[in-house]
């Protein structure tokens, strides 16, 4: 009996051992996978700071020198108010179209929807290159190359999957029952959604303005076959690194750095809310 409860007691504190020696394996591993990804902003944002006339690092001295080129130029000027205006109009439209194609795909019973949620979310697999060549052919017979116009089409293309994808979930989780009462009430099918589905997803809304506004604001490879000679921010960046290494770039990249942490904190409160509401309205039933 004492040689069964001491094994026992053997298997268990091994057992422990075990577990604890994989526990700090996998924090060693996702420790190291972080810092991997972690590595070029921890390069880049010192060198954006740097007072050196090329980029060193480390950085001789601090300055702010790289931010105030990049305020100064015009062209990066000119560039940063494009993909502004750009990336704001497409995500809008975005957002509008996108969450009415999720309201149809999630409460529509008709066939071939399968077919066209994966139309839906076709723009996400294919390679936007492919899909690049594809609008400049199709707006070289139109007329909208190198237009704000067909730019903007462009990036609400590229941005609408992430809409569809995000309301999807987000009105699949608001209780259909709630649209019905309404209906029985007389309200016409405009005003279930406009008055009752919408202002419950309004941070679920929020949020997908914001993914689609990132992703607009990013995109290089639509903007450079489709706009011509005109710059946006990614654009630009990429024609002067071709043409020269300019450390105003690391002062760019360090901005937008800043914008993709602030946009994610942003994403993280609006879920967070959004699930409050859906985990409050879950309880109300």
């Amino acid at each position: 009996m004492l040689r069964e409860v001491s094994s026992s007691r053997a298997g268990t504190v091994g057992d422990r051992m075990v577990g604890r020696v994989e526990r700090v394996a996998l924090a060693a591993v996702a420790g190291a996978a972080l810092t991997f990804l972690l590595l070029p902003i921890i390069i880049v944002i010192p060198m954006s700071f740097s007072s050196a006339a090329s980029l060193r690092f480390p950085p001789p001295g601090l300055s702010l020198r790289w931010y105030g080129e990049f305020f100064a130029d015009a062209a990066w000027r000119e560039a940063a108010a494009n993909s502004l205006m750009v990336a704001g109009v497409s995500s809008v439209l975005a957002v509008g179209l996108g969450t009415l194609a999720a309201y149809r795909l999630v409460r529509g019973r008709f066939r071939g929807r399968a077919v066209l949620e994966a139309h839906f979310v076709a723009p996400l697999v294919v390679p936007s290159v492919i899909v690049a060549v594809a609008l400049y052919i199709a707006f070289a017979k139109v007329g909208l190359l190198g237009t704000y116009l067909g730019l903007i089409l462009a990036h609400t293309v590229h941005s609408v999957p992430y809409v569809v994808l995000l309301m999807s979930v987000a009105i699949a989780s608001f209780d259909e029952r709630i649209e019905q009462v309404a209906r029985t009430l007389g309200a016409p099918e405009r005003t279930v959604f406009g008055r009752v589905l919408l202002p419950n997803l309004v941070p679920s809304l929020a949020a997908a303005w914001v993914l689609a506004f990132i992703a607009s604001f990013d995109e290089v490879i639509l903007t450079l076959f489709l706009f011509g000679n005109r710059y946006t921010i990614p654009k630009q960046m990429f024609v002067r690194l071709e043409l020269k290494i300019d450390p105003t770039i690391t002062a760019i990249a360090t901005m937008l750095i800043a914008l993709s942490v602030v946009t994610l904190v942003v994403v993280a409160l609006l879920m967070r809310k959004a699930g409050l509401l859906t985990r409050r309205s879950s309880e109300a039933r």
